[in-house]
């Protein structure tokens, strides 16, 4: 009696494979939004003006907020409001903007660290759920992604 061969393996490889790109990729994109956080911040205190603002709009995808800079311009910033949580229509809020460029604005008190713990816990329940996953794929067999990798020249 002779086994049969697995035919799912790769099937189950090719699907680890791609979980694991995935979560790479999201982690990336993780990062990244950080990092852009983190930019945007720097960039208003570098040079911070600071007004009250009418809150226009909340939608899903963005905030729009309208104030006056001490030039007498009106900005509404087609981008929204950085850090908007709890913002309704109608509220006045304090907001520091980029002098230089008053399209740039956030909520006064509120920064980039506000992205930290999303963007954290959303890659730990990421990388938990792709680890569960190649588990469960290793444990029906073998994956054999091993020899995917380059190998070393060995001199």
């Amino acid at each position: 009696m002779t086994a049969e061969p697995d035919r799912s393996q790769p099937v189950r490889r090719t699907t680890a494979i791609v979980a694991i790109g995935v979560a790479g990729l999201l982690t990336v994109l993780g990062l990244l939004l950080v990092i852009g956080a983190f930019t945007e911040d720097s960039a208003i205190e570098s040079d911070t003006g600071r007004a009250n603002a009418d809150v226009v709009s909340v939608a899903f995808g963005r905030t729009l907020v309208r104030f006056q800079t001490p030039d007498g311009a009106e900005h509404t910033p087609s981008g929204g409001v950085l850090y908007p949580e709890a913002l309704e229509e109608g509220q006045v809020v304090r907001v520091e903007y980029d002098q230089g460029n008053p399209d740039l604005v956030r909520v006064a008190g509120r920064g980039a660290t506000l992205t930290v713990l999303p963007v954290s816990t959303t890659l730990l329940v990421g990388w938990l759920v792709v680890g569960g996953l190649v588990w469960w794929l290793r444990s029906r067999g073998p994956l054999h992604i091993r020899p995917l990798l380059p190998r070393r020249i060995r001199v």
